[in-house]
């Protein structure tokens, strides 16, 4: 059996249908789960056992056998906690097979198969009965189904059919409840992800098109490190509030609903953006308490638990609006069975639930259709904006002919407003090509960058209205590209246009590099690190089940990861290994790159970061990595727009910092693919 898998092509910019074997979604899939992420989440662990320890002993206390339903069970491991803290037996559900078979394995060897179940199917078609998957109705239920909204992975509806068809009535629940909170704030760097702002090119603002500034955008959730997100950068205009709580020990609905909560501004600003998290209470009482706020919420943030599969959240109001310190306001979420969103009203309104929800916004300008948040955040970056101005206006004549090749780009309006004689931009997206043209149309420049609908090798002279290309100018960005080296489809366009261009023809930018470091990370080595044994229970097999996968491919492999969420040291120097001369064609032979990095700080290297740095001209480079040198400490300061490419190591290194040790590394890049092969190694001399 085979299966066809979606993949970025870097060598033609698209994405192609590859040919996998049938065991590839799987291993993917596993590979790339949080599993490992949660079993290190020692807070989390700690807080549910103290909660199922507490619900047991309530239901012996009633002089009742103790049931239990542990929905989501992944490795087994509440389910386990539940029958050590007394439970009679417990029935765990999992729908994913490869998890669920790791459970059975997991069960049986720390000894409980004849307390727990495991059930491989949704607990929607969990059946009850002499024949059925579970004898008889629960009276604890135990899970595990949130996500960073709380809800996304659909929490409300399994709750909802556990106490139609599962549990009994008034059964125990662990946890027992949880509370969504959020805050109104004003923040400039939050806001860039949401909206185009004005920008200055040459002394003449490009303006946003109102189509843009005035759509709702996209609904989903914007979910980060929220904690990387530092104080001095959003003004809160409210309180903290508490919005809604849901009490899993008795029926939940899944029907729509919306909650409010009235204050006054606390102080004059733009209401923006909302921050949101939320915690769970493993008791009635509410004594053991996890929390999902971030670190700067804690006296001592140093304290608070890292946790990457649950984040924290941030929603964008559909529209900003200036609010007077203490002018009453409501803040209100809505939220379907699988979403939150949230709205602002100016009247101050108590409501607690509503019947009806405010509708759920939704993109009409297709910007936000087209264009990420970094992407948006990209877009809006005054100083990258600024680098870029500079470098085109040392190259833009008044004879320039400017082709420009970037998905969504404004190069070519900024080459415009800078005087070249004629300006075209490819766009092969229907969709990119409408929002370039509103930008054109609010600047009344339409016209004055012709955008054409094709890739680059099918360009013809007569696009061009038979001129040649003097000026070639991409970003590079292409929305296709998941790891840095993916924009080298850049040079592809460059190598196919060759015909088109003139003797002296200008690229920007004249070259590409890819810079790597060894790393320490903080906290982001957990995704990566076998568990061994988590709260005194051995989960081996979902370790070996995880490094399986892993090594069917993705051991060999960088990962996307947007590094300035995820604190790290470098314990190397930055090197460029890799440089790519735009000025000359896609070579035909491979280009391959050997060396090493002696380990010159102390720490664990727990693999290597890598990134692109362009050269746009002689004088002007920018960096998608590192935005400044190292610090002496080995502090990275990373971009906020694009994601490096970090490849871990299987285990880590302790590095002693004297240089004796060493990073040894070997790229191959491959011209017939556009992708680039690598191997690291460490070792001491």
């Amino acid at each position: 059996m085979k299966t066809f898998c979606g993949r970025a092509n870097p060598a033609t910019g698209a994405l192609d249908w590859v040919e996998e074997s049938e065991e590839y979604d799987y291993h993917q899939e596993i590979a790339r789960s949080c599993y490992a992420d949660m079993l290190h989440d020692h807070d989390r662990n700690e807080k549910y056992y103290q909660g199922i320890r507490a619900a047991v002993s309530r239901v012996k206390a009633r002089g009742e056998k103790v049931i239990v339903l542990d929905i989501g069970t992944g490795t087994g491991l509440l389910s386990m906690m539940a029958v050590t803290a007394g439970a009679d037996y417990c029935y765990a559900v999992e729908v994913f097979k490869p998890m669920a078979d790791a459970a059975l394995r997991i069960v049986k060897k720390n000894g409980f198969s004849d307390k727990i179940k495991i059930i491989n199917k949704h607990s929607t078609e969990v059946t009850i009965g002499l024949d059925g998957d579970m004898q008889t109705r629960a009276n604890v239920l135990i899970t595990e189904l949130f996500d960073t909204e709380l809800i996304g992975e659909g929490a409300l509806p399994s709750y909802e059919h556990a106490h139609l068809n599962l549990v009994q009535e008034g059964c125990e629940a662990v946890p027992h409840r949880a509370t969504v909170y959020a805050q109104l704030v004003e923040s400039e760097q939050l806001w860039s992800w949401a909206q185009l702002q004005p920008m200055e090119v040459d002394g003449r603002k490009l303006l946003p098109p109102p189509a843009v500034s005035h759509c709702a955008g996209a609904h989903s959730v914007c979910d980060i490190q929220l904690s990387q997100v530092p104080p001095h950068r959003f003004t809160p205009l409210g309180p903290l509030c508490t919005m809604f709580s849901v009490d899993f020990s008795k029926p939940v609905s899944s029907a729509p609903q919306s909650h409010s909560s009235s204050f006054p501004a606390q102080s004059s600003g733009r209401a923006q953006v909302v921050l949101s998290w939320w915690d769970i209470d493993m008791d009635p009482s509410g004594s053991i308490v996890c929390s999902m706020a971030p670190s700067w919420t804690y006296p001592d943030p140093q304290s608070a638990p890292w946790r990457d599969h649950w984040m924290q959240s941030v929603y964008f109001l559909p529209v900003e609006r200036r609010v007077a310190k203490g002018e009453e306001l409501s803040l209100t979420v809505s939220h379907d069975d699988y979403s939150l969103w949230y709205s602002l009203q100016p009247d101050g309104q108590q409501g607690t639930l509503s019947e009806v929800p405010p509708c759920r916004p939704c993109c009409v300008c297709q910007a936000h259709l087209v264009w990420t948040r970094t992407r948006f955040g990209e877009l809006n970056d005054h100083q990258r904006t600024q680098s870029y101005v500079s470098a085109l206006r040392s190259v833009v004549k008044p004879d320039s002919v400017c082709v420009g090749v970037s998905d969504g780009s404004l190069l070519p309006v900024f080459a415009h407003m800078l005087g070249a004689k004629k300006v075209f931009s490819l766009e092969n997206s229907g969709m990119l090509k409408q929002v370039i043209e509103q930008v054109l149309d609010a600047n009344s420049m339409r016209g004055g960058v012709q955008i054409l609908g094709i890739r680059p090798d099918q360009l013809s002279s007569t696009d061009l209205a038979g001129e040649q290309i003097s000026v070639l100018i991409g970003e590079p960005y292409f929305s296709t590209s998941l790891l840095p080296w993916h924009s080298l489809y850049f040079w592809y366009c460059r190598t196919a246009l060759v015909r088109l261009l003139t003797p002296n023809a200008t690229i920007l930018p004249c070259s590409a590099t890819l810079c790597i470091v060894a790393v320490e990370f903080q906290d982001l080595w957990r995704i990566r690190a076998p568990c061994g044994t988590c709260e005194g229970f051995d989960v081996g097999p979902m370790d070996e089940m995880i490094q399986q996968s892993l090594d069917f491919r993705e051991s060999r492999e960088a990962e996307p990861q947007p590094l300035w969420e995820y604190p790290c040291r470098a314990l190397t120097q930055p090197k460029a290994v890799m440089t790519f001369d735009f000025l000359q064609c896609v070579p035909e032979q491979p280009i391959r790159r050997q060396g090493s990095l002696p380990l010159t700080r102390r720490g664990r290297c727990h693999g290597v970061a890598l990134w692109m740095e362009y050269q746009l001209n002689d004088d002007v480079k920018v960096s998608m990595g590192l935005m400044r040198p190292v610090s002496e400490e080995g502090a990275c300061e990373w971009s906020l727009h694009r994601k490096q490419g970090v490849y871990f190591f299987r285990s880590p290194w302790e590095s002693s910092g004297d240089g004796r040790a060493s990073v040894s590394y070997s790229f191959t890049f491959e011209p017939s693919i556009g992708d680039i092969k690598m191997d690291f190694a460490v070792a001491s001399q």
